[in-house]
């Protein structure tokens, strides 16, 4: 019997030992139960704050293009998405801070990503519980690639899309102004090709290799988003009367259908209903002597205010930190060059602006080769017959190029959409 008594304590023991030992189990299970909560909320809030960023770049992404009152600063562009992604993860029950938010592509032109990283902390059983959360959304377009710019080529920035093929913004405007002259004529204009990389010119090149109608890969006029391929054959003829008219120049006397979009002395832009080409977000102290200038040194009265707009913000008293001056942003050795005497003085800042891209668009016979000059010099310019890959001199030409032309179009039917990358 005594044997007995002391089995039945013994087990009672085991029994007692076991129950304490499923309690702590349980309590171990429901403390990572809610850590797993916790965190699962706070990625949420990430997730939300994510989409919202890259909602706000994708509702503002036109007015990075916008002449006037309308456009908006890249710095102000990013903090307004920045403030979106905040406010969502506020929203949501979690402590962010700016400094939880950045841009992968912040150095682009026009940015298109937003991350953010959140921090937080959970009280399990009297102990503070630290977690992390993270993500990262994008804008881009409907098929799942991403905003177009350029790249591989002669030219990086903002590409704008007509019947699919790619070409510069202000290119695509001035084709929309081709087009619609030929169709009150008549004719329909195809384009059967635009903007062309490196790569994809190698390729054409190995297919047909014969530079007189194929120009080896970093060769071509393509690699600017410049030319245009037109059609069909039946509209040689009245491309050849015609395109002047709208400053596309037929570059090969052997190829009817390769028109170019250029700035140059031959085809100077004027306005075409009769008004003043100066744009009108251009202050009005300065329309008169833009005008003037562009008059006279046959360069597009657009570019140049674009251009100031870039350079100043039609300050004529800026100074950069490198020494540049003037409402034009004149070194003082280029002014010497061009007989500026005082690049304070708007009038005449502006007139050698003009007669300095004049012979820049005579050297690099594109708007976009004369532009990354203007900034980084010619010397780079000409070594690489490319805007070289410096991030200041990139932005500097994908913002004047978008001032000229507008907000970049996507191709047919896309839309832009916003979606998680992580």
């Amino acid at each position: 019997m005594t044997r007995l008594r002391d089995e039945h304590g013994q087990a009672l023991v085991m029994l007692a030992g076991l129950a304490v030992a499923l309690v702590l189990f349980a309590g171990g299970l429901g403390a990572l139960g809610m850590a797993l909560l916790g965190r699962g909320r706070l990625q949420r809030a990430a997730d939300l704050a994510a989409v919202s960023g890259a909602r706000s770049m994708r509702d503002d992404f036109p007015r990075l293009f916008e002449r006037g009152q309308r456009r908006l600063s890249r710095s102000a562009f990013l903090a307004r998405a920045r403030a979106a992604a905040l406010a969502a993860a506020s929203a949501n029950g979690a402590v962010a801070h700016p400094g939880d938010v950045d841009f992968p592509d912040s150095a682009s032109f026009a940015p298109t990503r937003v991350r953010i990283r959140l921090r937080g902390e959970l009280h399990v059983r009297d102990r503070s519980v630290p977690v992390r959360a993270g993500a990262e959304a994008e804008v881009g377009g409907n098929g799942g690639a991403a905003f177009p710019l350029a790249e591989g080529g002669g030219y990086a920035g903002p590409l704008a899309y007509r019947q699919g093929k790619p070409m510069r913004p202000d290119v695509a405007a001035a084709f929309d102004r081709l087009a619609a002259a030929a169709r009150g004529g008549g004719v329909e204009l195809i384009v059967t090709s635009g903007y062309r990389s490196d790569a994809e010119q190698a390729r054409l090149f190995a297919q047909h290799p014969d530079p007189h109608w194929v120009a080896p890969p970093g060769h071509s006029l393509h690699r600017y988003a410049t030319e245009l391929d037109l059609g069909p054959p039946a509209a040689y003829g009245w491309l050849a009367r015609n395109a002047p008219r709208f400053h596309f120049v037929k570059r090969y006397e052997w190829e009817p259908w390769h028109f170019g979009y250029g700035l140059n002395p031959r085809s100077a832009p004027r306005a075409d209903d009769g008004r003043s080409a100066v744009p009108p977000f251009v202050p009005a102290a300065y329309a008169g002597p833009i005008a003037r200038a562009a008059s006279r040194w046959n360069v597009s009265a657009a570019l140049l205010a674009a251009q100031l707009y870039a350079e100043s913000g039609f300050n004529p008293f800026a100074v950069s930190r490198a020494g540049a001056r003037g409402i034009a942003q004149f070194m003082p050795g280029t002014a010497r060059a061009y007989g500026l005497a005082d690049p304070f003085d708007a009038g005449q800042a502006i007139s050698a602006q003009a007669h300095l891209m004049r012979d820049l668009l005579r050297q690099f016979a594109s708007v976009s080769l004369a532009l990354a000059a203007y900034n980084a010099g010619s010397g780079p310019v000409s070594r690489c017959g490319c805007v070289p890959p410096y991030p200041e001199t990139q932005a500097y030409v994908a913002r004047i190029l978008g001032l000229m032309g507008g907000a970049s179009a996507l191709p047919p039917g896309a839309e832009l959409e916003v979606r998680l990358v992580t």
